[in-house]
């Protein structure tokens, strides 16, 4: 609404001063940058994020792998990989001690989150490892990693936007103060002499 307010100035006015229209090119500059370069930089920002959240999804599948791994049975409270304290309650429930064969052939075993309801001894589910077998985290998926990049570059336009804004107010702050020091100025000189008789006022 301030550059609408800024813009407004532009129209023909005798009482227009030269201030309105310092106010009026800032306003219509700051319009510019923010129909302009915040969504140039939301988009170039937003397709470094997508080249570089894609590279990380094609990393993460080349050396990550799901495997089969086997219940063998229901985690201990006691199990040195279990930490009980910091778990849910469905969490304590579902984690079972679970045997795997890792890509390279090695087998594993280790204390997991199988995601099985009621998990028992043989029950088979899907977890993903490293070449070497060792437990990883899910590897992020194209989509996902779209819709991080999409919302890097609305996140970045929206704050280029915002610092376009700040600016402009910054500015206009400091056109307000230089014209009330001129009033303050303008009003010193006239003031001793206000009313009285043959001062001209």
């Amino acid at each position: 609404m301030g550059v609408i307010g800024g813009l407004w100035r532009w129209r023909h006015n005798p009482l227009r001063r030269g201030t309105d229209l310092a106010e009026a090119w800032v306003a219509l500059s700051a319009l510019v940058l923010v129909c302009l370069v915040a969504p140039l930089v939301g988009f170039l920002v937003g397709g470094a994020a997508q080249g570089a959240l894609q590279r990380s999804v094609r990393e993460q599948h080349a050396s990550r792998h799901r495997v089969t791994a086997t219940v063998l049975r229901r985690a201990s409270v006691s199990s040195p990989d279990a930490d009980y304290e910091t778990a849910t309650g469905r969490e304590a429930r579902t984690r079972v001690v679970a045997g795997w064969t890792a890509p390279d052939g090695a087998r594993r075993h280790g204390t997991v989150l199988s995601g099985l309801e009621r998990p028992r001894s043989g029950d088979r589910f899907g977890i993903w490892t490293d070449a070497h077998g060792r437990l990883a985290a899910r590897p992020l998926d194209s989509a996902t990693a779209t819709t991080h990049a999409v919302l890097a570059g609305i996140g970045a336009a929206l704050l280029t936007a915002g610092a376009v804004e700040g600016g402009r107010r910054a500015v206009m702050w400091r056109m307000v103060l230089r014209r009330y020091a001129g009033w303050d100025r303008a009003w010193d000189r006239a003031g001793p002499d206000w009313g009285r008789t043959g001062a001209g006022s």
